[in-house]
This record gives structure tokens, C-alpha cells and sequence, in this order.
């Protein structure tokens, strides 16, 4: 059963039979807003957004997964790979990252995902985007956040999954931010933390 996510709200990784989940996929979908006017289909450019994990120790960040590093150091995230357009954005990921949660090292505590656009076009130029959570050993949504109208950002950062008591937890988190790359959101994820 998916649980559909509000912004700041967060729902336990714990199997319903009380045993932990060992691996989940955070799946990102978007599709390009259709666009109004004479203008439209000469101006038409496909949207080129970034799904990235930023892993970190406490506060500090120790480790990316991102289109041009796919794994982590430590192989316990990975991304599939670089959509360069989406378009699923009805269900269907456009990018995913796949994180083996009994592999994460110890230190790590929390784990960002975040979205943004590589090619500058803001949120307003995007619909149906979302992330999802799913039980990579069964194929199972169990959760979703949709992000609800466009903004004047270039970026968002969406989710996070982080240990909590020994067991790990997923935020919604729905932040708007500015940047083209992770780097650029690295403050925006900070008040996060």
C-alpha cells in the first residue's frame, strides 16, 4: 500500500511483519509542461533534470551519487542512469537511485535526493514531477511525493531517508532551491540536517 507523502512528513522503512527493509529505490519522474502560444513548439526544449543522493556523516557530506559518479564509494548507492529529457511523469521512473540499506557504512545517517535542472529551466517549465519509495526486493511502492505546481526554482530538494533509533525513516522534505548541480543545493540541504 503506497502512503501518499504531505511536505514534512515522514513514514518508518520497517517492513509490515516489524523486519527492516534491506534495499529501496528512490524513483524521480517529470514531464516537460506543455507550452502555450504561437511560439510554442519553435521554442520547445526538453528538460534536462538531475536526480542526486548526497550522503552524510552528521553534518558533513561524505560521499555523491549523481550521473557522473553512479556509485557510491562504497557501492551501497547507485544510479541507474541519466535520463535526459523524463517524460514518464505518470507513474514510471525517469531516473532512479538504488540504495542497500544493510551496505550503508555506519557513519553515514542521512541520505538527501534531490532534483535539479541541469539545463536552468525552472520548475514552472515542469509537471507531474515526483519521487517515490520502493521495496527493491518485492517491487512494492510504498511511498510517494508529488510536487504540487511549478515555481520560479531550479531545483528541489525532495526527499531524505535517515536513521532513526537503529531503523531508518523517510521525510518528505519539498524544498525549492537554486542551483544546477548538487553542489549548488549543498546549503539548501543544510537546513535539512
Amino acid at each position: 500500500m503506497t502512503v501518499n507523502l504531505a511536505k514534512g512528513q515522514q513514514i518508518s522503512l520497517s517492513k509490515s511483519d516489524g523486519g527492516a527493509l534491506s534495499a529501496v529505490r528512490m524513483g524521480l519522474g517529470w514531464q516537460a509542461a506543455p507550452r502555450k502560444g504561437f511560439f510554442a513548439r519553435m521554442t520547445a526544449r526538453d528538460i534536462d533534470l538531475d536526480a542526486s543522493a548526497v550522503l552524510f556523516a552528521g553534518r558533513q557530506p561524505v560521499d555523491v551519487v549523481f550521473f557522473q559518479h553512479l556509485s557510491s564509494d562504497d557501492g551501497s548507492v547507485r544510479h541507474t542512469g541519466d535520463n535526459l529529457v523524463g517524460g514518464t511523469g505518470q507513474g514510471g521512473d525517469d531516473e532512479s537511485i538504488l540504495i542497500d540499506l544493510e551496505r550503508v557504512p555506519a557513519q553515514v545517517d542521512q541520505i538527501f535526493f534531490t532534483v535539479n535542472s541541469f539545463t536552468g529551466q525552472t520548475f514552472e517549465q515542469v509537471e507531474n514531477a515526483f519521487c517515490r519509495l520502493v521495496d527493491e526486493t518485492n517491487g512494492q511502492e510504498m511511498a510517494r511525493y508529488t510536487l504540487s505546481g511549478g515555481g520560479p526554482y531550479t531545483a528541489q530538494i525532495m526527499a531524505k531517508v535517515h536513521r532513526s533509533g537503529g531503523a531508518w525513516q523517510m521525510s518528505a522534505i519539498g524544498a525549492p532551491a537554486t542551483g544546477q548541480t548538487f553542489q549548488d543545493l549543498l546549503p539548501a540541504i543544510a537546513v535539512h540536517l
